[in-house]
């Protein structure tokens, strides 16, 4: 058998195997309880988050004859029915290439026809935003008054390019970003049921990297796992993603902060030899700076960035030589160059003149004025006492 992919083979099968989407998962749990199944629902929200999931366990859950706290079972005859390939209880249609009006009209004619094997006839159609003007008016009219049999699930990333004739007609359900901390849960799981050995650390920083996305975070996951022979370890897995070296990282912001030119230049020209893309540079200096302004104002920073400790002793270091307002405003200069790095043909440019920026500059602030205040008023008392 080929190999399955973490996000196919750890794909829920019941609604407890759901992460960070409790809030929708209830009301669907209570809707198939009472039996008040709406006729059109709408699932946005970022890629990753859980909306294609869902939407074919509620649509098995409505189905099934023998639930399990408001899950499919699995085992009765509808549920194997349903998991049958040549189901056609359970359409899933990818909307990106299947957008134009004849595809939508021929299933107009299709709804006609009852199910075959369940209650309902699920409709799941996905990115449904693509779908062209023409599209959208052809399936206005069967969305807004289906068979009784028929229920449609539309799932997109891109919920502001709906017409408000569609959106007024389904029940609207917002995916929410997974926070980091329950995607390293089921990461740990999944590595501990596969026999997988890992460092705590490394589990973090696969979860930071998924950005709120649990099939990204799953991809991600799969690549350590392979590139480490199952051995996932944090520098592993920095490797894997193309992250900067935090220790590379430390003596950077360190000499820009300090306004050492001679030693940030030369850090940036051995990072540049090393083929590193200058983009995922800045966004890995905005990053270490943040942990940097969490590590001097947090009590609890080792519990929120959860790093080696060699590395906590390296921002330990940095956040106590320098205020808030310089790291802060270092930062803001680094998280504003993505759009910049889009229009530049020379990102190498673009990235030493704002580190340059920030090594020559410090922010006018009202601690800084009273600083600079104090020392003149010194220096005027001994020119005149």
């Amino acid at each position: 058998m080929s190999y399955l992919a973490l996000y196919r083979k750890y794909r829920p099968k019941k609604f407890s195997d759901v992460i960070g989407q409790e809030h929708i998962v209830t009301a669907l749990k209570n809707q198939i309880a009472s039996g008040e199944i709406s006729h059109a629902y709408l699932f946005t929200g970022t890629r990753g988050t859980g909306k294609t999931s869902i939407a074919k366990l509620f649509a098995r859950a409505i189905n099934c004859t023998n639930l399990q706290d408001g899950s499919p079972c699995g085992k009765c005859d509808v549920c194997k029915g349903l998991a049958d390939s040549s189901n056609m209880d359970i359409l899933e249609i990818d909307a990106a290439s299947n957008n134009r009006v004849d595809e939508i009209r021929e299933l107009r004619e299709n709804v006609k026809y009852p199910p075959v094997v369940g209650k309902y006839k699920v409709y799941i159609i996905d990115e449904v935003h693509m779908l062209t003007d023409s599209a959208f008016n052809a399936l206005l009219k069967t969305l807004e008054e289906p068979p009784m049999h028929v229920v449609f699930i539309l799932a997109t990333t891109e919920v502001q390019k709906l017409p408000a004739t569609i959106l007024s007609r389904c029940m609207r359900f917002d995916f929410k970003l997974v926070d980091y901390t329950e995607i390293a849960k089921l990461i740990t799981k999944i590595f501990t049921n596969d026999g997988i050995k890992f460092e705590p650390e490394a589990v973090t920083l696969i979860a930071r990297l998924g950005k709120g996305s649990v099939r990204d975070a799953l991809s991600i996951a799969d690549m350590c796992v392979a590139y480490t022979n199952k051995n996932v370890t944090f520098d592993a897995v920095s490797n894997v993603v193309g992250s900067t070296n935090l220790d590379v990282l430390n003596t950077l912001v360190d000499s820009m902060l300090e306004g050492n030119i001679k030693s940030l230049m030369g850090e940036i020209e051995s990072i540049s030899k090393s083929g590193k893309n200058m983009g995922v540079l800045a966004n890995d200096v905005a990053g270490y700076l943040r942990d940097a302004i969490i590590t001097k104002t947090c009590t609890n920073y080792k519990d929120i960035l959860k790093l080696p400790t060699n590395l906590l002793d390296n921002l330990e270091k940095l956040s106590s030589k320098y205020s808030v307002e310089d790291m802060l405003y270092a930062m803001r200069s680094f998280a504003s160059l993505e759009q910049d790095f889009r229009y530049t043909d020379s990102p190498r440019t673009l990235f030493e003149i704002t580190a340059l920026s920030v090594c020559t500059t410090r922010p006018t602030t009202l601690e800084a004025l009273d600083k600079r205040v104090t020392a003149l008023e010194e220096k005027l008392k001994q020119v005149n006492p």
